[in-house]
């Protein structure tokens, strides 16, 4: 017995040096790495049954309680045996694979073992199979990567191991050899498989983890690229922010030269090759006119496929990715070498992440852009809505008093000069402090009320604390503006009050008349959509609570009460989380 444990021991190392052989090679870390498909399971089942037929070809020789060790076991006595590390291998390949793969690396090592003879074959072939398909029951839920998964792993070894023997006892016959050879080999095999399993396995977690510290380096690198990029990228496709963004792809990949196309030009070129590969050229290459087709990535891996015709051009191998907006391929990132096999996997998967990340910035700005532009029409339809009729009559009203009270037409300019002036910051700013507002709105009710004097009163009462509170621009003024027009034509003194009160995080900004009120039909469309009559198309309101659903989504809301008769209120609530310092950082997002 302890002459067969360092021999077990030599057998068990030359399978641990096939796994580190086996462990540089690429294709076999994918297999270990991925999940495993049919292509997968069959390669698993070729490697471990290739495992079990080494361990029976470098199995140690029993014959009658004596051990004979050879180099290379192509026959065994009929009344001989072999102690070996087959059963390893196998328990092994169904923990990692699953009962397909147990069972086929069991079939191959027990078929492979019967063609070697002694009293032992049948009984070890059963054992194997046996052995193979309980470990990939066992491996459904196995996790290589599981909190002690490598002692599990010995424990199934130890067990399967010691089920071989139980087997041999069962079948092999005399049993009286059968029974010598269990005594001797028992406690060597056990042994020494359980070890040989715990190396096998310390070994595929190394490997997993190296894989997936790779991983995490390269997914680390592509988040940091597109986050030195994202101010370039998300101004879109132009020279400039190409060459930017290309410069910084450069710097931080394995590439010899980087290019950033839109649908039909080289928009920038970094790197080798720049002397002919030259910004502001027609793309001549198929290959960028078919991943602009396609939108699929496309690998070059020689001059001819890059299809340069510049001779003594240095790059050899390229890999071209499509830039996607809204579903749409708008552009090109072109990742060139000068040696075909720097083009690895890791790098391929990297140029592949980029693009994802790239393509979702592109379609970022693309959004911001067409958020900016919708923002700019809801405040030039407002503008519209307020200019021409109110700078006319302002102007009439001004010039007829300039004969008869001077000093009154001078403060009605100076409020008419506030009004546009407030205009104008508001369409430059999404958040505005509420006592800019209360100016637009109070310059105004002055001109208004020089225009219909006695015919209306606008009482305004806001907490002093609110007064620096940030909202959107151009929502009292239109608010007041409607009680004006529409509320006080059967009253011959209308009322508006304006009141601003914070309350449970939120301010409350209520307009309120005592005018005709709106029919209940009408009522349930205002706010909702823009409507056509007589009295307003409801532009303004649709406008007003668009936007403040826009800004804070669930936690701003817009109310229209009314009763005929009796008056309207609006009321708009805003979170009064949204500090000044917060406030900036929005308008400058959107500015």
């Amino acid at each position: 017995m302890a002459e067969l444990l360092p021999l077990m021991l030599e057998r068990v190392g030359i399978l641990i040096i096939v796994t580190f052989l086996l462990s540089r090679m690429r294709s076999f870390r994918e297999v270990i790495h991925n999940e495993h498909g049919l292509k997968e399971k069959m390669m698993l089942i070729l490697i471990f049954g290739l495992f079990g037929i080494i361990s029976n070809y470098t199995g140690i020789e029993i014959d009658h309680g004596e051990i004979t060790s050879q180099v290379w076991q192509v026959g065994v006595e009929d009344d001989g045996a072999i102690a070996n590390t087959r059963i390893m291998g196998v328990a092994i390949g169904g923990l990692l694979g699953g009962p397909l793969v147990g069972f086929g690396a069991g079939l191959v090592s027990g078929l492979h073992r019967l063609t070697l003879g002694g009293f032992t074959a049948e009984a070890c072939a059963i054992s194997t199979l046996i052995a193979g398909v309980v470990a990939g029951l066992i491996g459904r839920r196995f996790d290589v990567k599981g909190k002690n998964s490598d002692m599990k792993a010995v424990i199934i070894g130890l067990l399967m191991e010691g089920a071989q023997m139980g087997i041999i006892l069962l079948l092999a016959r005399p049993f009286a050899e059968a029974y010598q050879l269990v005594s001797l080999i028992a406690i060597p095999m056990i042994s020494i498989n359980a070890f040989g399993t715990l190396l096998f396995m310390l070994m595929i977690q190394a490997m997993v983890q190296e894989e997936e510290r790779t991983r995490v380096l390269e997914t680390h690198k592509a988040l940091y690229i597109a986050q030195q990029t994202l101010p370039f990228f998300r101004q879109g496709l132009s020279t400039e922010s190409a060459t930017d963004a290309a410069t910084i792809i450069l710097k931080w990949t394995n590439a010899d030269a980087i290019a950033i196309t839109n649908q039909d030009e080289v928009l920038a070129h970094v790197g080798e090759g720049g002397d002919h590969h030259i910004a502001g050229q027609k793309m001549v290459t198929l290959l960028t006119k078919k991943v602009i087709c396609e939108g699929e990535i496309l690998k070059a891996k020689s001059t001819e496929e890059i299809q340069c015709n510049h001779k003594g051009c240095p790059l050899h191998a390229a890999i071209v990715l499509p830039l996607k907006a809204n579903g749409t391929t708008i552009g090109t990132l072109k990742l060139y070498y000068k040696n075909p096999k720097r083009l690895d996997l890791a790098e391929s998967e990297l140029a592949e992440g980029l693009s994802k990340l790239f393509s979702t910035q592109l379609e970022l700005g693309d959004a911001e852009l067409q958020r900016r532009l919708l923002k700019d029409a809801e405040i030039k339809a407002l503008q519209a809505q307020v200019h021409p009729h109110f700078l006319f009559n302002s102007m009439n009203t001004i010039s007829s008093l300039i004969r008869t009270d001077a000093e009154k037409a001078r403060k009605l300019l100076l409020k008419l000069s506030t009004f546009f002036r407030s205009n104008l910051q508001g369409a430059n700013h999404m958040l505005i402090p509420l006592k800019k507002e209360l100016e637009h709105l109070e310059a105004y009710m002055s001109l208004e009320q020089a225009r219909f004097p006695d015919k209306y009163k606008v009482e305004i009462d806001v907490s002093p604390d609110l007064q620096e509170s940030l909202i959107p621009p151009f929502i009292l003024q239109p608010l007041v503006e409607n009680s004006i027009r529409h509320a006080f034509q059967r009253k011959s003194v209308g009322r508006v009050t304006v009141t601003a009160f914070s309350e449970e995080g939120k301010m409350y900004i209520v307009t309120q008349d005592n005018g005709n009120g709106i029919r209940a039909a009408k009522l349930q469309i205002l706010g909702a959509d823009t409507v056509e009559s007589e009295e307003g198309s409801g532009t303004a309101l649709w406008n007003i609570k668009k936007r403040i659903k826009e800004l804070y989504g669930h936690s701003g809301s817009f109310k229209i009460e009314s009763d005929e008769g009796i008056g309207t209120t609006v009321t708009i609530a805003l979170p009064l989380s949204y500090s000044k310092k917060e406030g900036e950082n929005l308008e400058s997002i959107y500015s």
